[in-house]
């Protein structure tokens, strides 16, 4: 992957400050000082799925929290790193950045709905990196609400595999349902790859939405 120093520079002070808080700032700058040259060695490393790809700011990001697990050397347990994850997340600049959207509004459901549909197109139109990038497949969604869609192949499930980082994959997996929260939604998944799936699935439907128990998630 082409390196890019964007995502190192959003993330990376943050974490600092949250490993300084549980480790203490000496140990806290010693795992940033030493992940820095990790994440880059890991972009050189990863099969390119495109610089302009719009799914690429997923390696980008999460490469950041693999490299300062890996820097860690143990020291950071994979509780641990969700802990912080989920602090992260919580913070209001963040929560202001990335967040926006709330698809309890069906405007806005349409607005995720276009976002998704433009990431699966600019891998249609671009076959040279489809056997490389994420593979979208589009179903009508349990019980006809919100939306579901699903992919047989993940780049962050096949890096992890091959050099090591299976075990903190997961937590990258959990950030899914940390991020649909931002949106005002709900995500109810069966598998992840990272967890031995044969696909990871998504469903996202508005968090104003009853909770459906799993008996009615299996409903045609």
């Amino acid at each position: 992957m082409k390196y890019t120093g964007q995502y190192w520079i959003m993330i990376a002070p943050f974490m600092k400050r949250l490993l300084a808080k549980k480790y203490g700032r000496k140990a806290a700058g010693e795992y940033i000082r030493k992940a820095k040259p990790i994440y880059r060695q890991m972009l050189a490393q990863a099969e390119d799925i495109g610089a302009k790809n719009p799914m690429a700011h997923n390696i980008y990001m999460s490469f950041v929290f693999m490299a300062i697990w890996k820097a860690a050397d143990g020291a950071i347990t994979p509780g641990d790193m969700r802990s912080m994850t989920r602090d992260l997340l919580e913070l209001n600049i963040v929560q202001k950045v990335m967040g926006g959207l709330d698809v309890n509004k069906p405007k806005d459901m349409d607005k995720f709905r276009v976002k998704l549909r433009k990431c699966a197109e600019w891998i249609e139109n671009h076959p040279e990196y489809q056997d490389r990038s994420w593979d979208f497949h589009h179903e009508t969604p349990p019980l006809g609400t919100g939306i579901f869609y699903y992919f047989t192949r993940c780049p962050l499930n096949d890096y992890a595999r091959a050099y090591g980082y299976l075990e903190i994959l997961p937590v990258m997996c959990e950030l899914d349902y940390r991020l649909a929260g931002l949106y005002h939604a709900r995500l109810y998944r069966k598998q992840t790859l990272a967890g031995g799936g044969s696909i990871c699935d998504y469903w996202y439907v508005g968090d104003r939405e009853p909770e459906y128990s799993e008996e009615e998630r299996e409903k045609p």
